[in-house]
């Protein structure tokens, strides 16, 4: 990993107030060391790793995941009951969901427009509103 990456991968770990552990740097300069935010999930972020020889088990890869979300650094963005991905651009924006290929991007905010949400119920307060638009290809 390159000098700029771990330094990167540092600094994001400190906005988190997160301790820069050897895995939470490795994975820390896969997802930010290059400056672009990116979409992963567990297993792809672990596959990464993997080819990037740090060695990091899937479970750690887990665990750390949740721990960037817990600090800020990250939010999730589920697609459905049982896929997860993990975002390192953290504003509010919607996402295409690639039901092809089980890609995660990001869709133009400045085009989506909601004009009015359901009442909320009595106690509760919103959290945030998240915009996934499933797209499929056509032949």
């Amino acid at each position: 990993m390159s000098g700029s990456a771990i330094t990167r991968g540092t600094e994001w770990l400190s906005k988190g107030g997160l301790r820069p552990t050897r895995q939470r740097l490795a994975l820390a300069g896969l997802l930010v060391g290059d400056g672009q935010n990116r979409h992963v999930t567990a297993e792809s972020l672990h596959a990464a790793s993997t080819r990037s020889g740090e060695g990091v088990s899937l479970a750690t890869v887990y665990n750390t995941l949740r721990a960037f979300c817990e600090a800020g650094l990250m939010q999730e963005v589920v697609v459905d009951g049982s896929k997860s991905y993990f975002d390192t651009r953290m504003d509010d924006h919607p996402h295409f969901y690639w039901e092809d290929s089980a890609e995660l991007t990001d869709a133009p905010a400045d085009q989506l427009e909601i004009s009015r949400l359901p009442e909320l119920p009595q106690g509760t307060e919103l959290a945030r509103v998240d915009v996934v638009i499933r797209l499929r290809r056509t032949v």
